[in-house]
C-alpha cells in the first residue's frame, strides 16, 4: 500500500506568470552587473548568464540595449516604491513624510544595488546629453511631484512652515539627494550614517512649523 505523501504540489504557474518572473531575474540581473561594472558589463550575454537564462532571452524581452535600460528604469522606479509604501509614507502628516521619505533613501543607499545601478544608467544619460529627454526625466519630475505633494499636505495640517516654496522645497530635496548619490559613485566607501543624521536634522529644524 503506497504510503500518503507529505509534499503539497504546487499549482503550475501560468505562462504569464513566468514571463513576468524571467523578465524580473533579467533586470535583477543586469542591475547587478551594472552596479559592479558600469553599463558595459551589461551584455545580453553576461545578463542572461547571471539570470540563469540564454543570450536569446535577453534579447527576445528587450530587443536592444536602450530597450533594456528603459525597462529596468521603470522597474528601479517601482522598486523605490515599495520601499516607500512599507514605511507607510502616505499615512503620514506631511512633515513626517518628508523626512521619512529621505531617511528611507538615505538608508537604501549604501547597500541597495538597484539604487547604485540607476545612479550609473544616469550618469551615462547626462554624459551623453541625454537625460533630460529620457526616461530619466519622467522618474526625476515624478519624484519632484511626490515630494512637492508631501510640502502642501504639510502646509494643509499645520506641519511644515507655510512659507516654504513647494516646488522649490522639491528642488533642493532633490538635489540634495542626486548630489550625494553621485558621491556615493565616485567614493563607494563613504560612510552613510553621519551624513545622514546631519541631513535629517537640518531638514528637521528647516521645515517643522
Amino acid at each position: 500500500m503506497s504510503m500518503p505523501s507529505s509534499v503539497t504540489s504546487r499549482p503550475r504557474r501560468t505562462q504569464a506568470e513566468r514571463s513576468a518572473a524571467s523578465e524580473q531575474s533579467l533586470l535583477q540581473a543586469a542591475a547587478e552587473l551594472i552596479a559592479e561594472g558600469g553599463l558595459n558589463a551589461a551584455t545580453f550575454e553576461a545578463v542572461g548568464a547571471r539570470a540563469g537564462y540564454s543570450r536569446g532571452l535577453a534579447t527576445q524581452k528587450f530587443g536592444s540595449k536602450q530597450g533594456m535600460i528603459e525597462a529596468l528604469v521603470g522597474w528601479l522606479q517601482q522598486r523605490s516604491d515599495v520601499v516607500m509604501e512599507a514605511g507607510d509614507i502616505d499615512t503620514r502628516s506631511g512633515f513626517d513624510a518628508i523626512i521619512g521619505y529621505v531617511d528611507s533613501y538615505l538608508a537604501n543607499l549604501n547597500e541597495n544595488v538597484e539604487l547604485r545601478a540607476y545612479f550609473v544608467l544616469l550618469s551615462g544619460a547626462v554624459a551623453d546629453r541625454n537625460a533630460a529627454d529620457s526616461v530619466f526625466s519622467e522618474t526625476h519630475h515624478w519624484v519632484e511631484s511626490r515630494i512637492e505633494a508631501f510640502v502642501a499636505r504639510g502646509h494643509d495640517d499645520g506641519t511644515i512652515r507655510r512659507e516654504l516654496n513647494p516646488n522649490a522645497v522639491a528642488l533642493m530635496v532633490g538635489s540634495l539627494l542626486l548630489g550625494l548619490s553621485t558621491q556615493m559613485q565616485i567614493d563607494p566607501s563613504m560612510d552613510i550614517a553621519p551624513i545622514r543624521a546631519t541631513i535629517l536634522q537640518t531638514l528637521r529644524t528647516a521645515f517643522a512649523a
